[in-house]
């Protein structure tokens, strides 16, 4: 239809709502009438923003916009409209629609970018998942050249990345195609921190083979020093790496976080270490469009909460439901956006407030009640959670002199693995299941079943430390752990009695 009949041209892109991007059909209409140039649908100050950017972009092309009324309206219109993204398929349909590149070449494109005003395209978050939703449409993507890679790794679509505008025009009118893009480097593994580094702690490096080998949570408690954080920054390097699967989910939520480095797909689990300091919005997600928080950009990986009890109650007490779903919603007036949040949790505290409570000559004068008071920032329901609780007892100066002992973290790892391997054939058929802390039900009766004796030992445990019927169950998923990485085929009554005694180490299951 020719430009003077008000010709509507096409193209796409996206709108997030949490992990998941929305198509948005972006039209446009230049028809006569008074000069303007409208943007409806729902926009963002940041897409209304967006006519600015297009119109200078345009002239640093040479591209004068007609003396018409331009109206741009990215549908649905009910849908809100959020980020700078908007501004290249702004564009392209604005070309389209003044016929300066073919309309039918951009009309099954989706595309995203930010325009600078001398036309160069910056990079934008979200490239990853904006890819996954044009694979789904049978659409190509165009995107930033520093997005290319990143997007690559969705093999469904094509996708193209251009530095600039002029460089898209030329793609669509065929004077010089832009050559796909291809997927980004597999980022190296940080190996570099080793469990050997750490001295003695025996205990501790046990439990921390148990919480990786079935992603059980796991509380520390020990004075200053003792080597609590040390042990949680080694956990890395006892996991094993991300599935293909599990790095394209990890990803994605990085994506829309802008936290993919050079479109580079990490096979290493993350480890988040937020500070006590932390809101609720930044824990659990929230904010300017919902972003995800730290248990969500720690999905597959290590959620690592130093100084536990420093954090507001507000937020520990957010992660009661996470923890136990594996996902999280964040609720707004106009929107439920739901991220995935599997993590594995280490928590961190000192004994009391002064950190010294478990040191006579150290301790102060309010003992014991100053560690009751300390410890009880920690809620019971929050506390069950905790399927490994231990004591971290300070290090003696003498065995700072003594040689690295004990296992690498290679040696670890390959243990941490074989139990990973025994526990994904035995998930195969369910498909929300993957390691021994997701079972539940008659699917964790039936694998982690105790003997007569062991059932006499749980029994004991029950009447005398009021173990919870929470803490019963988790008991046996941390038996059939033990029990895997023992490469055992039924839970013995070992097994359960190391799980009890992680368990039970800092006290009562139900103290109440």
């Amino acid at each position: 239809m020719a430009l003077g009949q008000g010709m509507v041209a096409r193209t796409f892109t996206v709108a997030f709502e949490g992990v998941e991007a929305r198509l948005v059909e972006v039209q446009c209409a230049v028809a006569a009438g008074l000069p303007a140039f409208n943007l409806v649908g729902l926009p963002d100050k940041a897409v209304s923003e967006a006519r600015e950017r297009v119109r200078a972009a345009l002239t640093a092309m040479s591209i004068a916009l007609p003396t018409r009324r331009i109206t741009v309206n990215l549908a649905p219109a009910d849908l809100p409209k959020e980020g700078s993204h908007f501004d290249l398929p702004i564009a392209l349909a604005l070309l389209a629609a003044l016929e300066i590149v073919p309309a039918d070449a951009v009309a099954d494109t989706v595309a995203l970018g930010e325009l600078s005003l001398d036309g160069r395209i910056a990079p934008v978050a979200g490239a990853l998942p904006a890819a996954m939703a044009a694979a789904a449409a049978g659409h190509r993507l165009l995107c930033p050249a520093a997005c290319g890679p990143e997007a690559a790794w969705v093999g469904a679509v094509q996708v193209l990345g251009a530095a600039k505008l002029a460089d898209a025009v030329r793609h669509f009118t065929g004077q010089a195609p832009i050559s796909p893009a291809e997927p980004g480097q597999v980022l190296p593994r940080d190996s570099t921190r080793d469990l050997r580094d750490v001295k003695g702690q025996e205990r501790a490096k046990r439990a921390m083979e148990i919480a990786a080998a079935g992603r059980h949570h796991l509380l520390m408690v020990g004075s200053p020093g003792s080597g609590k954080s040390m042990l949680a920054a080694r956990l890395p390097g006892i996991l094993p790496e991300l599935s293909p699967e599990e790095a394209l989910e990890t990803s994605t939520i990085h994506s829309l976080a802008g936290l993919v480095a050079e479109g580079g797909i990490s096979r290493e689990r993350p480890f988040r270490e937020p500070h006590h300091t932390a809101s609720v919005a930044a824990i659990v997600g929230g904010g300017r469009g919902a972003k995800p928080g730290e248990i969500s950009l720690a999905h597959n990986g290590v959620l690592f909460l130093d100084e536990f009890p420093e954090f507001p109650r507000t937020v520990l007490e957010t992660l009661r439901q996470p923890i136990e779903t594996g996902e999280v919603v964040v609720a707004r007036a106009n929107a439920h956006v739901r991220y995935p949040c599997r993590f594995l949790l280490i928590a961190a505290a000192n004994p009391c407030k002064c950190g010294y409570l478990t040191e006579p000559a150290r301790a102060c004068g309010r003992a014991p009640a100053c560690g009751d008071d300390y410890l009880g920032r920690i809620s019971g329901p929050l506390m069950d959670r905790f399927d490994l609780r231990l004591d971290v007892p300070p290090v003696a100066f003498s065995d700072l002199d003594l040689p690295a002992s004990g296992d690498s973290s290679a040696d670890v790892a390959e243990r941490v693995a074989a139990a990973r391997s025994v526990q994904s054939r035995r998930f195969i058929d369910h498909d929300r299941l993957r390691v021994n802390a997701d079972a539940e039900g008659a699917l964790l009766e039936e694998i982690a079943r105790p003997c007569a004796e062991g059932r006499a030992l749980m029994a004991r445990a029950a009447e005398r430390f009021g173990l919870t019927a929470r803490g019963y169950h988790r008991v046996l998923r941390v038996a059939r752990t033990i029990a895997d990485l023992a490469g055992a085929d039924a839970v013995a009554p070992p097994h359960l009695a190391e799980a009890l005694s992680f368990r039970l180490a800092l006290g009562p299951d139900n103290p109440g």
